[in-house]
Formats: C-alpha cells, sequence, structure tokens
C-alpha cells in the first residue's frame, strides 16, 4: 500500500480551503447583505433561503450518481473543473450584485444561490470521492481527511475575518484567487484508480443503493444523530453569546478561537485513529466534547474566560468530527467493494445529510424555544434558562446516545 507524503496530501486537501470559505458567507453574511442593500424582510429572504436549500438536498443524490455513472478515467477531476465557474460566478452574482438586480431582488438571490449550490454540491462530492478512493490503508485515509479537514478549517478562520478586515465586496476576488490556485495544485495530486461499474437501470437506484449497505446505515444514524448534536450549538451560538453570556462583543473571537483549536487538533487524532482505529477514537472526541460542553449550562453573564475554555476544548473535539467519520466512510466503502465505482453515491448522500443536519437543528431548536418562551435579546429568566437547556444540555444527551450507537455499529472492525 502506498504512503503519500504530506506534501501529497496537502496537493489533495488544500482544494478544501476555497469550499469551506464559500459556504459560510452563503450560511451567515447573505440574509444580513440583502436586508441592508435591498430592504427585503427576513421571511422572504428566510423563503428564499428554503427553496434553494430543498433543490441542494435533492441535488447531492443526484450529483453523486452522475459521477458514478460518468465512463471517465479522470471523472472527479473534471467534475472539479466543471465546478469552478459555476462557483465563481454565484459567488460574485451573489455578493456583488449589479443594479439591474434591485428591479427582482428575491430572483436574483434565488438565482445565484442556485447556481452557488450547484457549482459547491459537484465539487465537494468529487473531491470527497476523489479522497476516499485513493487509499484503503487505515493511517492513509486519516491522515488524507484529517488534512482536508484542516484546510477547510481555515478557509472558515479566513471567512470569518476577511469581511470585518476588508469588507464582503473583497471576498469574491479573495476566493477566486484561492479556488483558482488551489484547483491548480490539485493537478498534482495522485488520481485514484477507478473501477468501471456495471450501470444500474435507473439513475435513482444508484443514488440511494449505499442503504443497501448495513455498515452504511448504522454509519449514516450516528453521523445524523451527532451532526444534529453539533449543528444545535451552532444555530444558538449567537443567541446564548448575547442572552445568557451578554458578551456579544466577543462572538466573533470565540468562534475564531473555536475553528483554530478545531485546525490544530487533527494531527492529535490522526494519531489516535491511527493506534486505536477511527471509530475509537470518534468515539472518544464524543464523550470529551459531553464532559467539556456540559459545564455551558451553569454559565452566567460575563463568564468569557471560562466559555472560551469550552470553546478551545469543544473545538479541539470539532476536529475528530470532520477528520474521521468521512474516514470512516472511506472503510466502509471499501469493506463493501465499492472502492474506485460508487463513492460518488456514498458522498452524495452523506452531502445531503450534512446540509440537513443544519436545516434539522434549526427546525428543532427555534421552535422549541419559542414554545418555551425565550425571546431574543429579552431578560426573560425562564426563556434564558431554557436556551441554556438547549444549548448545552439537549446536544450533549444527543451526542451521548451518538456514542452509544458507534459502540454498538459493525464499523470497530474496520
Amino acid at each position: 500500500m502506498e504512503t503519500y507524503r504530506f506534501q501529497t496530501l496537502l496537493a489533495y486537501g488544500l482544494f478544501g480551503m476555497p469550499l469551506a470559505l464559500v459556504a459560510l458567507p452563503v450560511y451567515v453574511y447573505v440574509p444580513h447583505f440583502y436586508v441592508q442593500h435591498f430592504s427585503l424582510s427576513l421571511s422572504a429572504i428566510g423563503g428564499i433561503l428554503l427553496a434553494a436549500r430543498l433543490f441542494d438536498a435533492f441535488l447531492d443524490p443526484a450529483l453523486g450518481s452522475w459521477l458514478d455513472r460518468s465512463a471517465s478515467a479522470d471523472r472527479y477531476g473534471k467534475a472539479v473543473n466543471i465546478s469552478l465557474p459555476f462557483l465563481v460566478l454565484g459567488l460574485s452574482g451573489l455578493l456583488l450584485p449589479p443594479t439591474i438586480a434591485a428591479n427582482f431582488p428575491l430572483a436574483w438571490l434565488l438565482g445565484t444561490l442556485l447556481v452557488v449550490y450547484l457549482g459547491f454540491s459537484m465539487a465537494t462530492i468529487a473531491h470527497q470521492s476523489w479522497g476516499a478512493a485513493l487509499t484503503q490503508s487505515q493511517t492513509q485515509r486519516s491522515r488524507l481527511t484529517a488534512t482536508r479537514e484542516a484546510c477547510g478549517l481555515l478557509g472558515v478562520i479566513l471567512a470569518a475575518i476577511l469581511p470585518g478586515t476588508l469588507g464582503l465586496q473583497w471576498l469574491p476576488l479573495i476566493f477566486t484567487f484561492i479556488l483558482f490556485s488551489t484547483a491548480l495544485v490539485l493537478r498534482s495530486a495522485p488520481r485514484p484508480l477507478l473501477v468501471s461499474a456495471v450501470k444500474p437501470n435507473s439513475a435513482a437506484v444508484a443514488a440511494f443503493e449505499p442503504f443497501r449497505n448495513n455498515r452504511f446505515r448504522w454509519l449514516f444514524a450516528i453521523f445524523m444523530l451527532n451532526g444534529i448534536a453539533s449543528a444545535i450549538p451552532a444555530t444558538l451560538f449567537l443567541f446564548f453569546v448575547d442572552d445568557r453570556l451578554q458578551l456579544a462583543a466577543y462572538g466573533g473571537p470565540l468562534l475564531v478561537l473555536y475553528f483554530v483549536a478545531g485546525a490544530a487538533s487533527m494531527p492529535g487524532w490522526y494519531l489516535l485513529a491511527r493506534r486505536y482505529g477511527e471509530a475509537r477514537a470518534w468515539r472518544i472526541a464524543m464523550l470529551l466534547t459531553i464532559c467539556v460542553f456540559i459545564r455551558a449550562y451553569g454559565l452566567s453573564a460575563g463568564d468569557l474566560l471560562p466559555f472560551a475554555t469550552i470553546c478551545a476544548l469543544s473545538g479541539i473535539a470539532l476536529g475528530a468530527d470532520l477528520a474521521l467519520p468521512p474516514a470512516l466512510l472511506a472503510a466502509v466503502i471499501g469493506k463493501a467493494g465499492h472502492s474506485g465505482q460508487k463513492e460518488g453515491a456514498y458522498f452524495g448522500i452523506w452531502n445531503w445529510g450534512t446540509k440537513m443536519n443544519l436545516a434539522l437543528a434549526a427546525g428543532i431548536a427555534l421552535p422549541m424555544l419559542q414554545f418555551l418562551g425565550y425571546l431574543p435579546g429579552s431578560a426573560n429568566h425562564a426563556g434564558v434558562e431554557a436556551l441554556s437547556c438547549a444549548y448545552a444540555l439537549l446536544p450533549c444527551a444527543l451526542k451521548l446516545l451518538a456514542a452509544l450507537m458507534l459502540w454498538r455499529a459493525p464499523v470497530a472492525d474496520i
């Protein structure tokens, strides 16, 4: 089994940086930008975002199936190249709308979002499938995914810092430069040995064939449960910082601390996975998160240092959440005999799950908080207490259930 040098892994993984760099602005900055520039209502923007999200959710499995059915020996590299103009034009149109966009701002918002989502989904599925097809060595797949996800976290950190320092209008130009630079470097990354698969009778069969794999069903259920547990505090983070801790000015730096800790932790999780296996290392990370994050429930106004410590330690666990599940998925694909054949279908569903985690988290946490009396900006004791429960206790309960499932799942032997 070939051992890849770090430079080789970096040539592959660097492309994760622009993909993460484009994701954060779409989810964080776009609503505020379109309210300011076009005076659109939050409900209208929310409806557009929901419509684009539904389109994107159904797009991922279809793109994965299309990739697997491609006859090209370099199908992943070609899919990445196809995605580049969609990403550049979509983000540029989204954040640098022309004057004519003021005549139909909702239609412009929807159209540019769909272009961005198409490019992002195609690039992400192709890039992740490429990595899964490169190796079935346990140590190599952990190094590969850790390198890719660490580069992605660097992209998230850049996306968090750049708008506040240079302004949002510079983001498309910087993104375009990083995107094409890393895509050029990606051309020097090793190509996987792809196997010509027998094409199924229909694209729908190909798109959902991974669910016939028992190991994948277990892993996907754990991934979804753990993902919702992580997405709930992500959804409620600013509310918790503003209304429970009353530290609104520190929200941005605390987020950067969280992501920097995640990026710095990647080598450590690789070493743990190499010694104990990806499943056991991931379970250790889940238990670490629970032990650390449950302490957020007892925090009160002004507790900056304790919460910064929680952000740093839970950020370390984030490194495992990002690096280890995709490595386990690559192992599941290889164990099923689908390596080099059906990575697109697996990662199409995987990316659909990633996106649905955020939607499900918002769908669970926000209505529940409203029902329990929480109102953003309010000092109501019962409402803020409900916020603390939803932010700290509910995610820990879900993550504990995910850890128990992982302990019982048939993935520890791969």
